[in-house]
């Protein structure tokens, strides 16, 4: 009888610790949800406001006379000819200007057509800043070496794993200035292979998590020429 009645609690026990389980399941697949309608509820509104501030063409700095523009770069322009040139081509040292939007440092927008995907970029990572947006994690356009992290929110990086070789992506910076890249390579990485992450003859890296978390997926682009190559 007693050995009936130890039977019966084991089993009302496990009950219990099953119907927990699956309210936690419950409580964490809602949370997930809420949380991606939160993520891309925020990075819409700050692509609004960030496409407000944004020129619609690139600005353009007069080049001074034309031997001071070969001498900067010999390879832009025969001696005798002048142009205007965005500054980043006269100085792509410089640091990339930025947008504030509520206390957070934009960089520009990243669009890659074949996804219908168009996000803002924040300058600096971190995770609550990962949490509104993808991020730099360094390089930068200018000097052809930008690495960009986002989570994989569907509505952030979620949507890369269906991107297949020669796919495009755009990223305008918040002066108007538009980079094309084209996608050659996929590659997985362990979250310690931050020196294999930033190196490589790579002018655009996206990357983020794969699913559960274990390891980094890095989508590698090659920028296309431009009208000032």
């Amino acid at each position: 009888m007693k050995q009936k009645h130890n039977r019966k609690r084991r089993g009302l026990l496990w009950i219990s610790i099953g119907l927990l389980l699956i309210a936690a399941a419950i409580f964490l697949a809602s949370y997930n949800l809420y949380d991606e309608q939160r993520a891309a509820k925020t990075a819409g509104e700050a692509l609004d406001r960030l496409e407000e501030a944004m020129p619609v063409e690139a600005s353009a700095k007069p080049a001074p006379d034309a031997p001071a523009v070969a001498e900067a770069n010999p390879t832009l322009l025969p001696r005798d000819e002048q142009i205007e040139l965005p500054d980043y081509i006269l100085f792509p040292h410089m640091e990339m200007p930025v947008e504030s939007i509520d206390g957070n440092d934009f960089i520009g927008v990243l669009q890659i057509p074949a996804l219908d995907l168009e996000l803002p970029v924040i300058s600096e990572w971190s995770y609550p800043n990962l949490r509104i947006a993808p991020c730099r994690f360094s390089g930068s356009a200018y000097l052809d070496d930008m690495v960009i992290c986002g989570h994989n929110y569907s509505a952030h990086f979620g949507k890369l794993k269906k991107l297949r070789e020669s796919d495009v992506a755009i990223f305008t910076d918040v002066d108007g200035n538009v980079f094309s890249y084209k996608l050659v390579v996929q590659e997985i990485l362990q979250p310690t292979d931050i020196e294999e992450m930033e190196h490589g003859d790579w002018d655009l890296t996206l990357f983020t998590c794969t699913a559960g978390g274990k390891c980094r997926i890095a989508f590698r682009f090659v920028r296309e020429e431009d009208r000032f190559h």
